[in-house]
């Protein structure tokens, strides 16, 4: 993940070490899949299309966001788009609730970890201008 870009930015001394990252998308990965699969399970696509249609959208602002920061140095930009990332959690979040409170919750880990993300991508923003 790191490059020599990122490796040079001055950094919080909060920011958290780089291998704390795989673990923790692994763990919040397996927990958006499994929170998916259970709002499908309640009728699939077809009676689940605004629901399953947020988790899509919100999974595309999700993998802009590396190649935001990482290939274009466009911590700005990222930020924008975690920011807007952020928002489409929130609203998946409300919409898988009213198909099943499990599937809710989560995502709930998410959100604190982008919450988190987007504190610090704006923090980077701000000390690398």
């Amino acid at each position: 993940m790191p490059d020599a870009w990122y490796a040079s930015l001055h950094k919080p001394s909060w920011n958290p070490p780089a291998w704390v990252f795989g673990p923790v998308w692994t763990l919040l990965y397996t927990m958006m899949a499994v929170s998916a699969w259970l709002v499908w399970r309640r009728g699939g696509f077809a009676l689940q299309r605004g629901a399953l249609s947020l988790f899509l959208a919100q999974l595309a602002l999700n993998a802009a966001w590396t190649p935001l920061f990482f290939g274009l140095h466009l911590p700005g930009l990222a930020f924008v788009d975690i920011a807007l990332l952020w928002l489409g959690i929130v609203a998946t979040i409300a919409a898988f609730r009213r198909v099943h409170r499990g599937a809710a919750w989560l995502l709930v880990p998410y959100l604190l970890w982008v919450s988190f993300a987007s504190v610090l991508n704006f923090t980077l923003w701000r000390m690398n201008p």
